[in-house]
This record gives structure tokens, sequence and C-alpha cells, in this order.
């Protein structure tokens, strides 16, 4: 568990309501999103398609900001947005370039939060087990 150290909070809150307003502006929409390039505007039509991807994609971010909201189970959380933050910068990289502002920030708390609660992700890069 990291010291609460009023940056970690900051940066858990930030996160978390990024995640959890965008999630639910899928299901309940409050705002428009701004119009994508036609190459990004065909990916989103894609996934929503599929129609799962686009609700499993927007249900992970609105249960993964509420978490982070929470205060509990933070390492879960930034567990499950990681790849979700991840496809958000590979998206604006090869199709909506002009958008990745908001991606890097979100990448960049993430990484700040995971690295302040390293100490939940040392197993994982442990070395072998016996």
């Amino acid at each position: 568990m990291p010291k609460k150290s009023l940056a970690t909070t900051i940066a858990r809150i930030g996160l978390g309501l990024i995640f959890l307003v965008l999630g639910l502006n899928y299901f309940l929409p409050m705002f428009a999103m701004p119009p994508e390039p036609p190459p990004a505007a065909s990916f989103f039509g894609a996934l929503a398609a599929t129609r799962y991807m686009l609700p499993l994609i927007m249900g992970t971010e609105l249960i993964g900001g509420a978490i982070l909201l929470s205060g509990r189970m933070v390492p879960f959380a930034l567990t499950i947005l990681a790849p979700v933050i991840v496809n958000i910068i590979g998206f604006h990289l090869f199709l909506a370039p002009a958008g990745i502002a908001p991606g890097i920030v979100v990448a960049v708390l993430e990484l700040f939060l995971a690295w302040q609660y390293r100490g939940a992700f040392a197993p994982l890069f442990g070395g072998r087990e016996r």
C-alpha cells in the first residue's frame, strides 16, 4: 500500500473520474464526442457492428473508474484499465493522431499510480515459480 500522498489521491480520483464519466457517457449520453477522422470512424463502426465490444470496453472503463474512485482494490482497477489505455494510445497513434493528448494524460496517470502501488505488482515480476 503506498503512502497516501496528495499527488496519489489526485491522480487516482482524476483517472477514476475520466473513466467513470466516459464509460457512463456511452450508456447514458451526456455529451457528444467529437467527430473522428474516417479511419477512426471505420474502426468504431467495426467495434459497434460486433454489438459487444463497445459495451465491453465502456463497461470496463465505467467499472475501473468506479473502483478507482472508491479507493479500494486500486491495483485491480489499474490492471483492468491498462489494456484499455494501451488501445487508446494505439488508436490515436495509428488512426487519430490529433487527439492523442488525453490518451497521454491517462497513460501518465496510470503509470504514476502503478508505480505508487508497485508493491501490489511485485509478485508479477518476481522470478520463476518452483
